[in-house]
């Protein structure tokens, strides 16, 4: 029955996510103008000694697309308790725990399939050939994804409009991304800014997608896949408690 119930949200996310395609097209159109310019202009002044910058750039943004796309998840909270569709659910004989669990994996698959089909255009270009990497990488996305989608509901279940929560996203995103690698190594960067990279669930995620796809990884890929387990479990237990105690 608990199952049934999660299917039964996550299906609801995602017939949703089918019918808003410009949802699909808007996700893609940014990350693909970073790689296109910020990878072809910084790869013409940014050398690294064993790749070239777009290559090391492309996980990167794949990171960016899974962090945007489950943080905003969120989002789906908020219009189902404007719209009144919460408050339906809360009171029907489905544990809160089972909702949540069912829009988090619902906004996980989102992000996933959103990274997926930036990975193919990559591919396409030239910029990453897929191999049996992506079978890690998968994992690696998924694990990423179910990480700021939960962080997307806690937020989204203190908050009581749509603004607040974009609001707070906003200044959220930009340091969780700007401090996970992606655009640059963190090795060349001060002590205290790879202190902070290390609490970032962002970090472990890209350079676990970066060995996986590119094999160019920081850390081994057992402590990423490691940590991002654990930022995951974590994550999911504080989004179910929030998620009970949200009053509508």
């Amino acid at each position: 029955m608990i199952l049934g119930d999660i299917y039964t949200i996550w299906l609801r996310e995602m017939i949703r996510f089918v019918r808003a395609k410009s949802r699909i097209v808007s996700s893609l159109a940014l990350p693909f103008f970073w790689l296109a310019f910020i990878g072809v202009g910084f790869g013409s002044t940014v050398k690294l000694p064993s790749i070239s910058y777009i290559d090391f750039l492309a996980p990167g943004i794949l990171g960016m697309i899974i962090l945007f796309t489950s943080i905003f998840s969120g989002l789906s909270i908020l219009f189902d308790r404007q719209f009144g569709f919460m408050k339906e659910i809360l009171v029907a004989p489905v544990s809160r725990t089972s909702i949540m669990l069912g829009k988090t994996l619902g906004g996980a698959t989102i992000a996933l399939i959103n990274a997926l089909l930036m990975l193919v255009i990559a591919s396409a270009i030239g910029v990453i050939k897929i191999g049996p990497g992506i079978f890690t990488a998968i994992i690696f996305m998924i694990l990423t994804a179910i990480c700021f989608v939960s962080v997307g509901m806690i937020i989204a279940s203190k908050m009581k409009s749509m603004e607040g929560f974009q609001m707070i996203m906003s200044f959220l995103i930009m340091p969780v991304f700007f401090l996970s690698g992606a655009l640059f190594p963190l090795q060349n960067t001060p002590g205290w800014m790879q202190t902070i990279s290390y609490f970032d669930p962002l970090t472990y995620g890209v350079d676990g997608l970066r060995d996986s796809l590119i094999g160019n990884g920081m850390f081994p890929l057992w402590m990423n896949l490691s940590v991002l387990v654990g930022f995951s479990a974590v994550l999911i237990i504080l989004g179910s408690y929030f998620f009970s105690k949200m009053s509508v």
